[in-house]
């Protein structure tokens, strides 16, 4: 088994972030709004605060409780808008029952969206024409291409929960020329036969399942790439979509779990900004932006 090493990944996107805000004397600003108390959430924004910081990214965090009314949520939200020193604005997920995601995303500026996930922006990326890449997708592409660079006629397979995760995902499969099956399991407590032999044929498995172990090692052919972002904690333990009981001794590239797409995600996430940022300081009006 070789490890794909996120953290190394990240550290040269990272850098590359750092020279280019240095290089062109910008001073990007990130909105985070994080409601509730979820302890994986607060982790995650930490961890991103620490980046931020460390390229030279302002990043300021808007706290709010629990139970936190819609209506408070959406006048952060078109402060935030409104804000002209502010380049970007994430709500980091979860977020409570009472809140709906999609409806609380859709209030976000599209020019202001770095996560990628507001419904225009994941429109113009199926369309070839966004301003920046979706995150998760895009750290995803990374890991996978820190492996292979070419990815023209090779076979992949996206195992998820989400019709949009499926849409953009093989998307940019697409992109690169490579045949991309998606496999939903929302619903799903086994493979078909058929649903075997595709993950058996394929060249590259994504993952985003959030369920410990549910892909097997033994459905892995070697010399495949398996990116694993289904992350779950078991006890103390942060592990993956992929049973590693029995990968030790397979000539497979796989992601690390954690430090596999966390870090490379959240690398993209402050390439974004600082994208917007850049646009902004030249005051681009591409029609993509």
């Amino acid at each position: 088994m070789k490890l794909i090493d996120g953290k190394m990944i990240a550290a040269k996107k990272l850098l590359a972030v750092q020279e280019l805000i240095e290089d062109e004397e910008l001073e990007p600003k990130l909105a985070v709004i994080l409601v509730g108390n979820d302890p994986a959430s607060q982790l995650y924004v930490k961890l991103k605060v620490k980046a931020a910081k460390e390229v030279g990214i302002e990043l300021r965090t808007y706290f709010c409780e629990e139970g936190t009314p819609r209506e408070e949520i959406v006048e952060s939200i078109a402060f935030l808008n409104a804000d002209p020193d502010t380049h970007g604005i994430i709500v980091q997920l979860p977020l409570p029952e009472h809140l709906d995601a999609d409806d609380i995303i859709g209030l976000i500026d599209p020019a202001k969206d770095v996560d990628g996930f507001h419904k225009t922006n994941q429109e113009k990326f199926l369309a070839d024409q966004a301003c920046v890449y979706p995150v998760f997708p895009g750290a995803i592409m990374g890991l996978i291409t820190s492996c292979v660079d070419d990815l023209r006629g090779k076979k992949a397979v996206v195992l998820g929960k989400s019709d949009i995760f499926d849409r953009v995902m093989t998307h940019a499969f697409a992109q690169r020329e490579c045949d991309a099956i998606f496999i939903g399991c929302a619903q799903k407590n086994e493979f078909t036969l058929q649903e075997k032999d595709v993950i058996n044929q394929a060249d590259i498995i994504v993952t985003a399942i959030g369920r410990p172990g549910f892909l097997s090692c033994d459905l892995i052919k070697d010399d495949a790439i398996v990116i694993d972002g289904g992350i779950s904690k078991v006890g103390e333990k942060v592990v993956g979509d992929v049973d590693r009981t029995h990968c030790n001794d397979r000539d497979i590239f796989i992601s690390a779990v954690p430090g596999g797409v966390g870090p490379v995600t959240i690398a993209c996430l402050l390439e974004n900004v600082t994208h917007f940022a850049q646009c902004k300081e030249s005051q681009c009006t591409c029609e993509h932006c």
